[in-house]
Formats: C-alpha cells, structure tokens, sequence
C-alpha cells in the first residue's frame, strides 16, 4: 500500500520485482498518468482513509509531503518540525484522533498532518484486533524528514519492529543523480531491517569518473542514459549557487544530473565548449530517464516537470523494496525489465477509479 504515490515511481520498482501494489495519491495530475501506466490507483486523500479499507496489504510504504517543515534555514521550518515531533509522540500515547485533528486545524500550513499519516496508519493496523500489522514499512523523504524517521523508529520499535534509516545518495545506486534521500526500512516479521548496500561509488565534484572495482561501480553519467543526443553538453541550472543568481549551477553530461527539481524543464543544456551554444532543453522523457523512469513511461495530465521532480527514482525503490522485504539483490535481469517496461491498460473494473 504506497500512500502519497504520486505518479508511481515506488509503484513501478514494485511492479518490476513483481509485487503487487496500490496506490493511494490525492493530486488529479499524478493519477492522470498513473492511470496511462496502467498502475492501481486510488484517486483520494489519505487522511479519509486506514488500514482497514486495504486489509489485504502487508507492506505500507509513504513519501507524505514534509514542505512545512523543511524551510532551509527558516525559523518557522524548526518550529514546525518541533510541533511535528510532538504529534508523533501523541500517535504514540494513543491520544484520540479527534483531538490531535483539532490541533492540527490551528496549523499554520494544513499539510503538518499529512506527515503523521504514515505512523497512524501503521499504528491503527496494530490496535486493530481484525487486522495484522504491517510485515514491512518503507518511507522516503527529504534529508530534513530524517528527525521525523527517527522519532518514528523509536515508536515502531516499542511495537516490536526492527528499524533502520539513514540517508542514502541515489548516484551509489545508478541513478545518474545526485540526490540525497532519507529512508526508513522497519521489519516486523523476525528479521533485522536494513537499509541496501550501494552498489555504485559516491560522485565527488572535481574528481576523476573512477573505476568499477569489486565492490562498487562507477556512477552513472547523464550520457550513459541520454544517449539520443549528439555530443557533450552541460546543464546550466535554473538555480544560482550561493543565493547568487548570476552563479548557476553546471553539470557536464559525463557526469550525474544535479537532483532533478520539478523547475527541470528550466535549466537550459548548452554545448560544453568554449560558444556554449544553445541546444534543446530536457524532453519529458528525458527527464524522467535522469530519475530512471522506462523512455516508454507516459508521462500525462499537468505541471508534469512537477511530478517528476518530486517522484521516486524507481531504480533506488528497487534497491529500498528489495532490502525491505529480505529479496536478493537486483540483478542485470531486474533492471533488463525495468529498461524494457511498457505501460499495459488494466481491465479490472476499479483500477485508477476515482473514490
């Protein structure tokens, strides 16, 4: 059960490892191309939903929207992360819904709650005598979600979970990105949760593309993916460096993409030599592809830049399902058919119906 699925990218590593999955997204946009992909889906909001209408689920996966909270720098982001601390530890005391929903009324920003829903589902599938836990839980999130994820290791483990989180940086696991990620892996089923071991070396700016070794391989350049384009080029960000906007951000193509935005179709690709001439910007496909989305992935409804900057990179929900869920590690088979995937209409009469 994948709350906050957005357009599908933890979905599309479970229908590669052959799990089925439901999705569960609020947003018109994202269910519009869930739906062209053929992924279950449930048009709805998750806080009018529980554990009880997916009764068959045993694993419970979310990335909730954590925007109130993370404010580079901001004051009022602190403060906000502080308040959600304290809700979590109401979760844990069992206070009544009721009277933390009325709390959480009085918020400055209505999505603070939206971050609980993970843990009050988790919890609520445990309280319920018609129900059985969750076997596994997987979240993902910004790096400033990790003191959320940690509060919530602490109460999965008072209700017999193992836990383990951390941030994971997707270059290590051929995303061709740099991207940071804060993830939670809880198991409840006898076995020690862990977070996957990378299988691809860290990217370092200024350093030399290093070699495949035993252990590790190289990071995965946007040439390897992009390979529709002719030549070298560089992606000038849309972003200025040090809150200077005459300083952008570059990346060459014989280097990972900077984390993809949903501002990505505003960074413009030049020639990398000394005329820096204009080439064309990111396609939607290519965008995708820099977040290891199938080229055949089809990519619908609106503000799409959007959705892709804020999905999943299938190829580390891949990773993260696999060591979640105690499945061996991916192999070239795995990501044969993610590279080879193409969407399939589903016939089932309530797949990607609104509820």
């Amino acid at each position: 059960m994948d709350l906050f699925a957005g357009p599908g990218g933890l979905d599309m590593a479970a229908t590669v490892l052959g799990i089925p999955s439901t999705g569960l997204e609020w947003d018109a946009n994202a269910v519009a191309t869930r739906a062209a992909a053929g992924l279950h889906t449930i048009h709805g909001d998750v806080r009018s939903y529980g554990p009880e209408d997916f009764p068959e689920a045993n694993v419970l996966a979310g990335g909730p929207p954590c925007q109130s909270f993370t404010v580079a720098g901001s004051g009022a982001g602190r403060r906000a992360l502080d308040d959600v601390l304290k809700f979590v530890q109401r979760l844990v005391d069992r206070d009544a819904r009721a009277n933390i929903d009325a709390d959480l009324a009085d918020m400055d920003d209505e999505r603070t709650g939206l971050v609980l829903e993970p843990l009050r589902w988790a919890l609520s599938a445990i309280d319920n005598d018609e129900l059985r836990p969750y076997d596994a839980i997987v979240l993902e999130q910004v790096p400033a979600a990790l003191p959320v994820w940690e509060a919530y290791g602490a109460a999965l483990a008072l209700e017999g979970y193992s836990v383990a989180h951390g941030i994971l940086h997707t270059e290590e696991f051929g995303v061709p990105q740099t991207r940071r990620r804060a993830i939670l892996v809880a198991r409840r089923d006898g076995h020690t949760a862990a977070l996957p071991a990378p299988t691809h070396q860290r990217y370092r700016k200024g350093a030399p593309r290093p070699t495949d070794d035993f252990v590790r391989r190289s990071w995965v350049a946007m040439e390897d993916v992009l390979t529709e384009r002719n030549g070298p080029f560089q992606v000038v960000s849309n972003y200025g460096t040090g809150g200077n906007p005459k300083l952008r951000g570059r990346r060459r193509s014989c280097e990972p993409a900077a984390t993809v935005t949903g501002k990505v179709s505003r960074n413009r690709i030049v020639t990398d030599d000394a005329s820096e001439r204009d080439l064309p910007r990111l396609s939607t496909g290519e965008a995708g592809q820099l977040q290891t989305f199938p080229q055949r992935f089809p990519w619908s409804g609106g503000d799409i830049s959007q959705q892709i900057g804020n999905a999943v990179p299938p190829r580390l929900g891949i990773h993260v399902l696999s060591a979640a869920l105690g499945l061996a590690a991916p192999d070239e088979d795995v990501w044969r058919t993610l590279a080879d995937w193409s969407p399939r209409v589903r016939d089932d009469a309530d797949a990607n119906v609104p509820h």
